[in-house]
């Protein structure tokens, strides 16, 4: 029997290439729709993480210091969901700018489609923590450029 067919009769993969492995992992998510409108919604320049779940879309704004993101009751964003460890990731936003951390997860973080320890956020950002994808939303250098895109009023 010739094994090239035996190999084509049990089902056998298709070549991988290196080119073609890791391909989707590396990716960004896209965008929703859904942020544009989120973002015209918010009261006060600011911080924030997004995402959706079953039936809603969270938005909660970043505090100074840490916020924690896990599976744990004492996490500040919880997912009760086993692809999380208890203690995943750490958000850091202080007047230096944002930074995301590795709490010694599991199932470790990607950043814009790319395996992180740790690494600063920017506007837009894509955060995948087990299977949830979390969006870092920053608003605060968008006003500050407004603000100072205005012209001065005088006062005669």
């Amino acid at each position: 029997m010739d094994p090239r067919s035996e190999s084509q009769a049990t089902g056998s993969f298709p070549a991988v290439t290196a080119d073609s492995v890791g391909t989707d992992a590396a990716r960004p998510a896209e965008q929703p729709a859904w942020l544009t409108k989120a973002r015209g919604d918010f009261q006060a320049p600011g911080r924030y993480l997004a995402w959706e779940e079953p039936g809603r879309r969270m938005v909660v704004p970043l505090r100074e210091g840490r916020t924690r993101i896990g599976r744990s009751m004492s996490a500040d964003v919880r997912f009760d969901d086993a692809t999380v460890s208890r203690r995943h990731a750490l958000v850091e936003s202080d007047d230096d700018g944002v930074h995301l951390f590795d709490d010694r997860s599991l199932n470790g973080l990607q950043l814009n489609g790319r395996r992180v320890e740790r690494s600063a956020l920017a506007d837009g950002d894509s955060i995948l923590i087990g299977r949830h994808t979390l969006w870092f939303l920053d608003t605060a250098p968008a006003a500050a450029a407004a603000a100072a895109a205005e012209p001065a009023s005088s006062t005669a």
